[in-house]
């Protein structure tokens, strides 16, 4: 409950602080007319709902999808390296988008949509290779832990290569715009994007809850689940699919927002104690929400004016994060 009402107050803090401020109360006019047709506000109301509130809506649900995607895959591998950005599912949308863009031209919905199909078919890749060459697993644990992370790992390396070359090959104005997607932005946000990253997650969302039943007892390891009755390729292959398919539709729309899917799993298990999908959305939210703010609103009072993609910032946070990790789970087995 705390974190879903810090959520909301960034949320709100996020539209109505910054740059240009909008009171609460002319806020609720703003939209209220936008809604009923009536009289609109000069320049505060397209900055509200054309700029603030899509961009705040989107980083709201990309937070989300990258949060519970996380927290599947790290609960359900029993890894904390488990993240679609380390394994390389991002890599594979950035690679699809890239060439999208420095290859065929695309722009907008195109270069989203070439990110999804991209980051899926990674995601079957690197699942096929870790069970052997088989999407359907035959024996248990082959796509769990470190093959699949491994495997991940290497798929991405090669997807990075690709990337660098097409960069290299690519014109000046060509190669800025495809960096300031690498990096994750949502200076894109329209409220278009909104409505189908909103129609995407009203369907993976509640599946995810609905087939996130056996991972408490995945945990436990392969055996153990399957002498408690769970079939666990057909559980962890429904869980890959979900997660991974959370991870594309947030990567479409905002692109590869670095390490907000691999901090939100662990930050909600020590606030919580628990695995919990509910807490790792609403820290995924809170990430992405105060990243954007510090980088559209905080970062060019100091750096003379420049505004930072989102990616930025969590990518900053998330590598200190890493080595913290790293030096616990060290000082632990010691």
């Amino acid at each position: 409950m705390l974190l879903a009402a810090a959520v909301v107050l960034l949320f709100f803090v996020s539209v109505l602080l910054g740059s240009y401020t909008v009171t609460l109360p002319d806020f609720f006019t703003i939209v209220a007319n936008h809604l009923t047709g009536g009289a609109k506000i000069p320049g505060a109301s397209f900055i509200v709902m054309e700029n603030k509130l899509p961009r705040a809506v989107i980083g709201t649900m990309i937070g989300i999808a990258f949060g519970v995607a996380g927290a599947l895959f790290q609960t359900m591998l029993r890894n904390p390296l488990a993240s679609p950005d380390v394994i390389g599912i991002s890599s594979g949308a950035s690679a699809a988008a890239v060439v999208a863009i420095v290859v065929f031209g695309a722009s907008g919905a195109v270069v989203s949509g070439a990110a999804l199909a991209g980051a899926l078919a990674v995601a079957a890749l690197i699942y096929a290779i870790s069970n052997g060459g088989k999407l359907r697993g035959t024996r248990r644990g082959n796509a769990a832990g470190n093959r699949l992370i491994l495997a991940g790992v290497g798929i991405a390396a090669a997807l990075q290569a690709v990337v660098s070359f097409l960069m290299a090959r690519a014109d000046i104005r060509t190669a800025a715009d495809t960096l300031v997607w690498l990096n994750g932005s949502l200076n894109s946000a329209t409220w278009d994007r909104a409505g189908v990253l909103f129609l995407a997650l009203a369907a993976l969302v509640p599946a995810a809850g609905v087939v996130a039943g056996p991972l408490r007892i995945l945990e436990l390891g392969d055996d153990a689940a399957a002498g408690l009755g769970v079939r666990v390729n057909c559980a962890r292959l429904a869980l890959v699919v979900i997660a991974v398919s959370l991870a594309a539709v947030a990567t479409a729309a905002a692109g590869p927002v670095s390490f907000v899917a691999f901090l939100a799993g662990p930050i909600a298990r020590r606030l919580t104690g628990t695995a919990s999908l509910p807490a790792s959305a609403f820290v995924g939210a809170l990430i992405v929400l105060a990243a954007d703010y510090f980088a559209a609103n905080l970062a060019p009072l100091l750096l003379d004016g420049t505004v930072l993609p989102v990616g930025v910032i969590t990518g900053a946070l998330g590598a200190p994060f890493l080595l913290w990790l790293l030096v616990t789970a060290n000082r632990k087995e010691a």
